[in-house]
């Protein structure tokens, strides 16, 4: 087979001037397309367009070689290599315009699933543009279709996930981002992820931890490798305001005061972090005393430890009864707080080291009472 004349020429141009390393590609592309060899091809083509180097040459490479044998390729794949051209625009609303220019050409009844990666990568950087109710609108319509599949490519619900994400993060909705964010990273390898995106998904999670006021339970966060990105970064001390949230350290928290006010948003809320920060010590509290039996506390006994007013301390409970945090009563006579439960949670060293006690505490009064029983009615032991 003849090689088409405007493809070789763009080719052949491209093995002369492109750099040896990528050169190289472009002799291989020649030849599986002069082949048919199509999936190789695909998968050549896959290969070079995320290369960090191979960026000048992604719009090229789809204008000018893709677009002319894209009915031999998987559309999923189309849309991706027409997306990674169209992150090298230089404007967005072309950028936009061009993605949805793709989604009107795979809107068949066969490529349904590349119609939904294109139309939320549209919607994408509709958002980069703050059209907001545009982006709503697709996100709505695109998790009915990916819903009705019945096979869904990781990369679309990564896709799904990640415009989700952003979209909430523009309208600071920190719980709702704080999920759909941790979603997107279990359909992603973060090791694929850039260094400088890494971080700042981390930081961005991290920031959602703390200001959303349905998150008390930091596990989710800090059991995965996405927080260690953050390491040796001038944001390392939100693992330590992480850990004493969780581990409801107040004195902690104090001393990262400072920090915290060199954040914008987290120095504007911070009464609100003032009372979450107490209502971890609550249930820190109230978690270290199921183990020791002692189930009911006195009000003035948790203003030591949250470091409230005893005048604060019902509404502080009443407020840890309605999230779900704990659950008990509240003897407004007596002044105290039966708990019966307490929400599971993540748990640290020192908080594990906690745990090993308790049972070891537990066993302790299991062979008590075994023993009781035994010296009073030794005839059930006989």
């Amino acid at each position: 087979m003849e090689v088409d004349n405007s493809v070789a020429n763009y080719l052949q141009q491209q093995q002369r001037e492109a750099p040896r390393e990528l050169a190289q590609y472009f002799s291989e592309f020649e030849d599986l397309y002069e082949r048919k060899i199509w999936h190789q091809l695909t998968k050549l083509v896959e290969k070079f367009i995320n290369l960090p180097e191979a960026a000048p040459y992604r719009v090229g490479v789809y204008t000018e070689f893709v677009r002319d044998w894209q009915k031999h390729m998987n559309k999923v794949k189309l849309v991706l290599f027409a997306l990674a051209a169209a992150r090298q625009f230089d404007s967005i609303p072309a950028a936009a315009e061009f993605m949805n220019g793709i989604g009107e050409e795979v809107n068949k009844p066969e490529s349904q699933e590349a119609f939904a990666l294109a139309s939320l990568e549209g919607a994408h950087f509709k958002l980069l543009l703050n059209d907001l109710d545009s982006t709503r609108e697709t996100l709505e319509k695109s998790e009915k279709m990916i819903q009705s599949f019945s096979h869904v490519d990781p990369v679309i619900y990564a896709s799904f996930y990640r415009v989700c994400a952003d979209y909430y993060k523009a309208k600071a909705a920190f719980g709702q981002y704080y999920k759909n964010a941790l979603l997107l990273l279990a359909c992603v390898d973060i090791q694929e992820l850039g260094a400088e995106d890494r971080v700042q998904r981390a930081y961005d999670l991290s920031i959602a931890a703390l200001l959303s006021d349905t998150i008390y339970n930091f596990g989710d966060l800090l059991s995965h490798p996405i927080i260690e990105s953050l390491r040796d970064t001038e944001h390392a001390w939100m693992i330590t305001l992480l850990l004493a949230f969780n581990a409801g350290d107040i004195g902690k928290f104090e001393s990262l005061i400072g920090k915290l006010h060199g954040q914008p948003l987290l120095k504007q809320q911070e009464p609100f972090l003032q009372q979450k920060i107490r209502l971890m010590a609550l249930i820190e509290s109230m978690f270290k005393r199921q183990g020791a039996g002692a189930r009911t506390v006195s009000f003035g006994v948790i203003s030591g430890e949250t470091k409230l007013p005893v005048g604060e301390i019902e509404h502080l409970v009443m407020k840890a009864l309605a999230l779900g945090l704990i659950r008990g009563g509240i003897d407004q006579v007596e002044q105290v707080v039966t708990v019966q439960w307490v929400q599971p949670r993540y748990l640290g060293k020192d908080q594990i080291r906690s745990l090993v006690d308790r049972l070891a505490q537990w066993e302790t009064r299991v062979k008590e009472t075994a023993q009781k029983m035994s010296q009073t009615t030794p005839e059930l032991f006989a």
